[in-house]
Parts: C-alpha cells; sequence; structure tokens
C-alpha cells in the first residue's frame, strides 16, 4: 500500500477563458468509480449545452484505477492531458469534468492539450488538496477511571481518535502511523499501570 496519497479537499469548480472558449473544471472526491461515474453524469446533465464535457478519474491510492475521455474532441487533446495532471500532481480518488464552451477561434491540438491540462491544474489550486496518510487502526481498552485522562492525552497529542465507545469498560478506536505503534505501546503501559488493553487492527488512510 501506499504510505500517502493527496485527493482534493472538496467538490468544487474553476472556470478558465482561452481564446474565448470558456473551460470550467469541475472536481470531486470520488471514492469508487461508481461515485466518479455518477459525477460525470451529473455534470454532463448541469451542461447539456456545452459543447463539450471531456473527464478523467484516478482511483485507489496506488492509482490502479486511471480512465479518461475526450467527449468529441480530436483524440488525445482532452481526457489525457487532464488524466496526467491529476497524476503529476499525486491525485488520487478524485475525478475531473472540463465542460467547454466553444468561442469560435480554434485552438489546434497544443492549444487544446495546454487549455485542459491547464484548466484542471488551476482548479485543483484554487479548491484546494489535502494529503491522506496511511494508519495502522487500533483498539485501546481502558478501564472508567482512566478513560478521560487516556482520552484527553490522546486528543491533545493530536491522535487520530475516531470513535470511543462506554461500556462495561471504555473502547477508543484510534489511528497510528505504523512507526509510532512501539512507542505508543509504552506510553499506554506507562499511563494506565499496564491496565489497557491494545489490539491491532487492519489500515486505512486519515487526514495528515
Amino acid at each position: 500500500m501506499q504510505d500517502e496519497y493527496r485527493t482534493v479537499a472538496r467538490a468544487g469548480v474553476h472556470e478558465t477563458e482561452v481564446n474565448r472558449s470558456r473551460f470550467l473544471c469541475a472536481l470531486a472526491p470520488a471514492g469508487s468509480e461508481r461515485e466518479a461515474q455518477e459525477f460525470i453524469a451529473a455534470v454532463r446533465k448541469e451542461h447539456a449545452d456545452a459543447t463539450h464535457n471531456c473527464w478523467a478519474y484516478v482511483i485507489g491510492a496506488d492509482a490502479s484505477v486511471q480512465k479518461a475521455s475526450d467527449d468529441g474532441e480530436p483524440g488525445g487533446t482532452a481526457g489525457v492531458p487532464m488524466l496526467q495532471m491529476l497524476l503529476r500532481r499525486d491525485m488520487r480518488y478524485v475525478v475531473a469534468v472540463v465542460t467547454r464552451y466553444f468561442g469560435g477561434v480554434k485552438l489546434g491540438a497544443g492549444g487544446l492539450i495546454r487549455a485542459y491540462g491547464g484548466a484542471v491544474g488551476e482548479a485543483l489550486d484554487a479548491v484546494g488538496t489535502l494529503t491522506r496518510r496511511r494508519f495502522r487502526l487500533a483498539t485501546v481498552t481502558v478501564d472508567h477511571q482512566r478513560a478521560g485522562k487516556v482520552e484527553n492525552d490522546l486528543r491533545a497529542t493530536g491522535r487520530d481518535v475516531r470513535e470511543v465507545h462506554y461500556g462495561e469498560k471504555v473502547t477508543l478506536r484510534i489511528g497510528l502511523p505504523d512507526a509510532d505503534v512501539p512507542a505508543f505501546r509504552a506510553w499506554l503501559a506507562d499511563v494506565t499501570a499496564g491496565t489497557a488493553g491494545f489490539e491491532l487492527g487492519g489500515e486505512a488512510y486519515g487526514d495528515a
């Protein structure tokens, strides 16, 4: 698994103009191909009167799924440069749709490649990106007497506390970078006098 990847912070739209043609780049996070395709369909519906709605998406932390469409533009002049821009920026789990309203001036193949790739690059800058880092999920079990201090210490030190469950004991589900596991075990044993339970789970990604 990749140790980290970048994605868009939120959905958003950014507009650029090249030789009187309008290029609207809509970006959104997409957790699956289906989500990406649904977003593309929604943008196409919204801009059904546009000359072209070209798109590209990258799914998977290791970029295992990469797809793009020129939507009627000359082959390789729209979807591919959009996809290349996403990959150059290390973007994952993201979909981009560039809607073009033709302004009457032909751009030529080179102009189209620059316009579509550039529209995605500018939109990424405008919308903003964030880094998500790989974590090990872990479960901490502690008695009620010590739970408040443990939770407060975890949050105060910026730990990724994902869930707290109060039962016979208190269960905290947290995310830990792999490298921190040995030190965390030692810290937990120290603050709970060895009474806390600690169990490592699977892997997930969280905000860096």
